[in-house]
């Protein structure tokens, strides 16, 4: 026999032996508080044969019909448990407005077998607070830390009553219904707690401890992983945890499979008893890079950047890139800048460990003079293709070469077919005046 269908059967004894006790001196000294708590020893019986039954069933394996375990058997034993202790102790309260509003006639009578009694009765509730206690702690079983819990609302309860005893045998009867109803009261909100807990349970309601110590070991792994998505239920004492991590699209399948097995690891040893499930899937880079780009972007002063790439370092994610700023620029004002892009990277994509840039200078304008070119030929190539001289005209430095642009005014009536094609012309005049030319960028307007 397991240790927990033991402790439960011991339950049951011990039930039916305060029942006999509590009756008998209730009887012979007519003290409702004790008949109350013999009522009360009655669904303490109901409950501990519910929680035998429970605990037979919950430790049962998974089995193909139920593949979670037979755990929330516990949770529901409880349940049944706190619903009993509600309805006794309605009928107990009902019972000691009765006699201090004067509607029933009583007589309490306490004898020293009756103090007795109650001393037994305290000594068997406090042994088996300790018991149930220890071992539902030991084994994680919610049917018997609900019995420790209930065990120690009837040692609270039979002090009351022992207190109201003390007060009837020197001369205040009343004494024995307030217990009374204080058991009543001790039992409803103890009962309540129960069922909440337990409702809680049995709806799958998310453990907002066991999550956080789950999110805190993934965050704690070195190398680390970037967590997708986290789920955790309860059941029977056990937590059931689904985990969604991403790695690195290009990683091998053994690699996928060792980041899994330290995120089971992490957990297991945070949370004893885990039933686990790892789901491994490849990292979205894009999704990194426009958020990275969009944080860089919205650095005042950044006008230029590319080369923009996020890598998979050892598991940890790293972005770099290429800054343009202008030349003239002091390298520590510009080091400052490059700074404040770093930080706004990564506290837009906190999945990033690293940002490294590399500054370059902003590609300059240059004259028609520097180089050579002339700017007159560009023009007279845009009156013959249009009959007017462009709106623009600038020359660029770039490392490829000198790039033209120009900006043209076209009819607003004009096809886009049509502009386009007057573009192309205008770019391959431009290269026929023009030799020294890299490239032409033709940009049109109404």
């Amino acid at each position: 026999m397991s240790p927990q269908r033991r402790t439960a059967l011991v339950s049951v004894g011990a039930a039916c032996l305060l029942i006999a006790i509590k009756l008998t001196a209730g009887i012979a000294s007519g003290s409702l508080g004790l008949l109350a708590e013999a009522a009360h020893s009655g669904t303490d019986l109901a409950a501990a044969l519910l929680t035998f039954f429970a605990v037979s069933v919950a430790v049962k394996p998974a089995d193909p019909g139920h593949p979670f375990g037979h755990g929330k058997a516990q949770n529901l034993a409880a349940l049944a448990e706190s619903g009993f202790l509600i309805l006794v102790s309605l009928a107990i309260a009902a019972a000691a407005v009765a006699r201090l509003a004067g509607a029933v006639e009583f007589e309490v009578e306490p004898t020293l077998w009756t103090f007795a009694a109650v001393a037994l009765v305290i000594a068997i509730d406090a042994s088996r607070t300790v018991v149930s206690l220890r071992t539902g702690r030991r084994y994680r079983s919610d049917a018997l830390l609900a019995n420790a819990l209930h065990f120690g609302s009837d040692l609270a309860g039979t002090l009351a009553v022992l207190a109201g005893l003390v007060a009837a045998s020197t001369g205040f009867p009343e004494g024995d219904a307030i217990a009374a109803l204080f058991v009543a009261g001790l039992v409803v909100a103890a009962a309540a707690r129960l069922m909440l807990r337990n409702v809680d349970v049995l709806m799958d309601r998310a453990s907002t401890d066991a999550e956080a110590t789950a999110r805190a070991a993934i965050a704690e792994l070195d190398p680390p992983v970037e967590l997708r998505r986290l789920r955790v239920r309860e059941s029977g004492g056990a937590h059931f945890v689904d985990v969604d991590i991403a790695i690195a699209p290009e990683a091998a399948v053994g690699q996928g499979h060792a980041a899994a097995d330290r995120v089971e690891e992490a957990l297991r040893a945070r949370l004893p008893g885990l039933d686990v499930v790892v789901h491994v899937e490849p990292r979205d880079h894009a999704g990194i890079r426009e958020r990275a780009l969009a944080a860089a972007l919205g650095i005042p002063h950044v006008r230029e950047l590319h080369n923009l790439a996020v890598l998979d370092v050892d598991g940890r994610l790293e972005v770099s890139l290429h800054l343009k700023l202008p030349g003239d620029l002091p390298l520590a004002d510009a080091h400052e800048l490059a700074e404040q892009v770093e930080r706004a990277i990564c506290a837009a994509v906190p999945e990033v460990g690293e940002v490294v840039t590399h500054l370059e200078p902003l590609t300059e304008t240059a004259s028609a003079s520097e180089v050579e070119l002339d700017a007159a030929a560009v023009e007279r190539a845009v009156v013959e293709e249009t009959g007017a001289a462009p709106r623009a005209l600038r020359f660029v430095r770039t490392d490829e070469g000198i790039v033209a642009y120009l900006t043209l005014a076209l009819a607003g009536d004009e096809s886009l077919a049509d502009a386009h094609a007057r573009a192309s012309a205008i770019e391959e005049r431009v290269r026929a005046a023009v030799p020294g030319v890299a490239d032409v960028v033709v940009h049109t307007e109404p």
